[in-house]
């Protein structure tokens, strides 16, 4: 991967590389597709963060914050931020990170309140990064969907395959009923 800033101000500068296949993400947002709700909105899925050293934390469920075993497997997507915008840099993701999961252990999981989006929010308040402590879960949903890389090809087709095929089936109905109509 190179280093250097993306648009979007991440960048792998002096960062631990990211490696798939052993599910390493370091300094990332984490994204996986739930099943049924992803398929019919595809910017909707499971978000998770990763410590310095690339294991990842979610609230998979009520009382529970996972590390390394998210809730709908592993991730398809990926945005890996910059440390740099950290004050306090690695030790402060650290802590913030364990700090949201120590809180959201105590927390009952609500899909549309207080979810794995919100958990992620809290460690990036925590730290204050990018000098912004106004995180939430919309912010987080699109700046993955616009922003996130797919992990491999795999992961594009685990993410999109089932949504195209939705659209498709309901579009031949449409096209369908209105030839016999």
């Amino acid at each position: 991967m190179a280093s250097g800033p993306d648009s979007d101000g991440s960048t792998t500068d002096g960062a631990m590389e990211i490696n798939v296949q052993r599910n390493r993400y370091p300094y990332c947002l984490v994204w996986t597709p739930i099943p049924l709700l992803t398929w019919l909105f595809p910017f909707i899925g499971h978000m998770g963060i990763a410590t310095s050293n690339g294991i990842i934390r979610d609230f998979s469920m009520s009382y529970v914050v996972s590390t390394d075993d998210m809730a709908f497997g592993d991730p398809t997507r990926y945005l890996q931020l910059n440390v740099d915008k950290v004050t306090g840099g690695r030790e402060a993701w650290d802590k913030a990170v364990d700090y949201a999961s120590e809180t959201y252990c105590k927390r009952l999981h609500i899909l549309c309140w207080d979810n794995c989006h919100s958990h992620v929010s809290l460690a990036l308040n925590h730290m204050r990064y990018k000098g912004f402590n106004s995180w939430n879960m919309c912010i987080l949903a699109f700046w993955m969907f616009f922003r996130g890389h797919h992990t491999s090809l795999s992961g594009f087709i685990k993410t999109w395959l089932p949504f195209i095929v939705f659209i498709s089936i309901l579009l031949f109905i449409i096209i369908f009923s209105s030839l016999t109509t």
